[in-house]
């Protein structure tokens, strides 16, 4: 179903189940198509000893040409924002040459129970300034 080109790009077909009556994906897809996308890139950071636990604190996607089924979709993983304690991604989704969706997510970096935001460890912020737009 997916085919990994590169850690930062993901190919996928759009499936039946991801498109509404009139044919076109739903918003959510295109969202969870993305932390998938965001998943396997995460996956290739560099270890850490300690690391934080990282949790989604926004998510926005911008729609603007819907897929369809079958229709194939590169999603290709860029970074953002590199803060203190948070790292934002922007997954443009793109059928061709076209821009189809791009889907923003924030994470923030936090131990413990409370949640209580961290830094982010320097090695994560090394890596990740490789892939800043």
């Amino acid at each position: 179903m997916a085919r990994v080109e590169r850690s930062d790009v993901i190919e996928v077909r759009v499936p039946p189940r991801d498109v509404d009556r009139h044919g076109q994906m739903f918003i959510a897809s295109y969202i969870s198509q993305a932390e998938t996308a965001l998943s396997n890139f995460w996956r290739t950071r560099p270890l850490v000893d300690d690391e934080p636990v990282y949790i989604a604190k926004k998510v926005s996607c911008s729609l603007h040409r819907a897929l369809h089924y079958d229709e194939l979709a590169r999603y290709s993983i860029s970074v953002n924002k590199i803060g203190g304690k948070s790292v934002g991604f922007v997954v443009a989704v793109e059928t061709g040459n076209e821009l189809a969706a791009e889907v923003e997510i924030l994470w923030l970096a936090v131990r413990g129970d409370e949640h209580d935001p961290v830094p982010l460890p320097e090695d994560t912020r090394d890596w990740l300034y490789k892939y800043l737009a």
